[in-house]
């Protein structure tokens, strides 16, 4: 059978790795993306995969990947949204818009839409990794970049909440012309996402409760069995999951017309006819 190809950013640790190792050892064509370059470069060495650096924090730089990706990649069969991370205090990027939204999702967002042709053609799957924490999450359209009331942890989860919408509204504008999506909450895994945050999760990530987390291995799990399943029969496109099961996510996440705004305003941030 002819592998696949599958592209996965936040590929150089975490859950990302763990998804990149399995499924080179199962023959696919992975490609990783990282922000860092010497992990991004360890991981593709160890697999004989190709990799791209690409910082989320800068816009032009997911236009730049998207451009290689096009140009090297004639068919990709899945694009696995997994990079993101929780931040400290606001900060706002170069592109203007606040830094926990726009690497969650105004990055994955524009990659993914700048892909859109080569993802039709390939009828491909994007699965969008998300998070438990969309359910403390809060979306205003007239606030994305969270100039008011900021919190990390609520900035976090409304990241992971624009995953999930995405996803719903991804589905509903191409579902017909062939994509498949889902988006999936992969526990509470044992990274250094938290590394570079102020947030409370940050001590739990360098404490004994380190001990009580998922591996990568577990962790990517549920995104394994989106990949190599089934949409139709084994999961349904444009849904949410954990543990391999429909979830339950924030009550924001179940409204078509929320969907439709968030994709409207993230087109004009990301300035995506440009």
């Amino acid at each position: 059978m002819t592998p696949r190809t599958i592209v996965i950013t936040g590929a150089s640790d975490g859950i990302g790795a763990a998804a990149a190792r399995a499924l080179a050892r199962a023959g696919e064509q992975v490609v990783v993306v990282g922000r860092s370059a010497e992990k991004s470069r360890a991981i593709a060495k160890e697999l004989d995969a190709d990799y791209f650096v690409s910082d989320f924090s800068e816009l032009a730089q997911v236009r730049t990947l998207a451009a290689h990706l096009k140009s090297d990649y004639p068919r990709i069969d899945v694009l696995a949204n997994n990079a993101g991370g929780i931040m400290g205090r606001r900060t706002v990027t170069a592109d203007g818009n606040e830094s926990t939204f726009q690497i969650n999702h105004l990055a994955p967002f524009l990659l993914t839409t700048l892909l859109m042709d080569t993802l039709v053609s390939s009828s491909a799957k994007v699965i969008n990794t998300s998070s438990g924490a969309n359910s403390f999450g809060k979306l205003n359209l007239w606030d994305l970049n969270s100039e008011h009331g900021y919190s990390t942890n609520r900035a976090y989860g409304t990241g992971k909440l624009a995953n999930i919408l995405f996803t719903s509204e991804l589905h509903r504008r191409f579902g017909e012309k062939g994509i498949t999506t889902a988006a999936f909450h992969p526990g509470v895994v044992r990274t250094n996402f938290a590394a570079e945050s102020t947030s409370p999760f940050r001590h739990a990530y360098t404490t004994l409760l380190n001990r009580f987390m998922l591996t990568p291995d577990h962790g990517a799990d549920t995104l394994l069995w989106l990949v190599n399943g089934t949409a139709g029969k084994d999961w349904i496109s444009g849904a949410y999951y954990y543990k391999r099961a429909l979830a339950k996510a924030n009550a924001q996440a179940y409204d078509a017309g929320l969907a439709r705004g968030l994709w409207e305003k993230s087109e004009e941030l990301v300035r995506v006819s440009a």
